[in-house]
């Protein structure tokens, strides 16, 4: 479970909440059915619109990526690629097979096959920046999706609270209760304003970051086997790609990098 993304639900709907009832309102004057209805039925539908079914069907994955914490751990492939690297240089590119089974991550699986079957280096670096920018470009539907919710959930605000000011004014025989009415066609308004900022715009973004993560993961290992096949140093190979690593994670990979020495 992702405690960013749970921690952040429960302050800002409690926030936004507990602000309410603090100004002497209740929880039940949030609530109208009707205007759920139609606001988040009606940004459903337009997303629904605007995609693909073959993107829609990849949705239950980025809700997953968003509630669930995929930990990335940099140092670990970076000293996976240096041990490669040195056993490459004493032992020859052929000898890396064997290791091929032990190797859980099939974007490195996939680099170092290439280098052991003896492709071109130029080639190798096109083939995996191809897989590269496949990913970046399936990771980027879910931000999209979300985006575009999070674009569309206002407008059915508005026009949920227009729908309900028309049906109030279409009825004035009643005045004294005009207010009460008026206040709840309103709430269509908040609940397309408070799903936008609370709920898809953040699921877009932890899209993006996590992507990024990922993407920034296949950029170490890319630059890792092509430094590999080029029979680079193994200790220039990891001062190389501890550039990639994020600052957060790199004194982490530094002290990995140190037990593995001693």
């Amino acid at each position: 479970m992702d405690i960013a993304t749970l921690i952040g639900l429960l302050l800002g709907v409690g926030a936004l909440v507990g602000g309410f009832l603090l100004e002497g309102g209740h929880a039940g004057m949030l609530w109208v059915h009707t205007a759920f209805i139609i606001v988040i039925g009606g940004t459903i539908g337009a997303t629904v619109i605007s995609f693909t079914m073959d993107e829609l069907k990849t949705l239950g994955s980025f809700f997953k990526q968003v509630f669930t914490d995929k930990k990335i751990n940099y140092g670990e492939v970076l000293e996976i690629l240096v041990e490669t690297a040195d056993k490459a240089r004493r032992e020859g590119l052929l000898s890396l097979e064997s290791q091929l089974a032990n190797i859980d991550n099939e974007f490195l699986a996939r680099g170092l096959q290439l280098v052991i079957d003896g492709t071109d280096p130029d080639l190798t670096r096109t083939m995996l920046e191809m897989d590269i920018e496949a990913h970046e470009k399936s990771q980027g539907i879910g931000h999209t999706i979300f985006m575009t919710a999070g674009g569309y959930a206002p407008t059915m605000g508005i026009i949920g609270t227009v729908m309900g000011l028309v049906h109030v004014l279409s009825n004035m025989s009643e005045p004294d209760e005009l207010a009460g009415a008026i206040a709840v066609a309103f709430l269509a308004t908040l609940y397309g304003i408070a799903s936008a900022n609370v709920l898809w715009i953040p699921f877009a973004t932890k899209c993006k970051i996590k992507g990024d993560k990922e993407v920034l993961l296949m950029d170490l290992i890319l630059e890792g086997v092509l430094s590999i096949q080029a029979g680079e140093n193994p200790r220039v190979i990891r001062e190389k790609l501890l550039t990639f690593v994020p600052a957060e994670a790199k004194k982490k990979a530094q002290e990995q990098a140190a037990e593995m020495e001693m």
